[in-house]
């Protein structure tokens, strides 16, 4: 038993343990990265192609995703537009 904790003095450093768990979590994830591509079968230009491939098919799909969600809004606003119309007689009625 220490000194601190004998005397009810301790303080424990609880608020850099998430930036540490951050720093440890990037750099496995740089070390995992850079074995993949080290152990890979294929050369780098052959990588950088299939990379950039899927990149852009990406980029397509997030570009369709927000059109389909725009389509969506728009629709759920024509909704909401439409069961003001219908329910603002019946609002109109019960203020009176």
């Amino acid at each position: 038993m220490t000194d601190y904790e004998r005397f009810d003095e301790y303080a424990s450093d609880e608020r850099g343990t998430a930036g540490v768990a951050l720093t440890f979590l990037f750099i496995g994830l740089g070390v995992g990265a850079l074995s993949a591509l080290m152990f890979a079968p294929r050369s780098g230009k052959q990588i950088r192609k299939n990379l950039r491939r899927r990149y852009n098919d990406a980029r397509d799909s997030l570009e369709d995703f927000g059109e389909q969600a725009g389509d969506f809004l728009e629709r759920g606003g024509d909704w909401a537009r439409t069961a003001k119309k219908k329910v603002a007689p019946i609002a109109e009625r019960m203020r009176r």
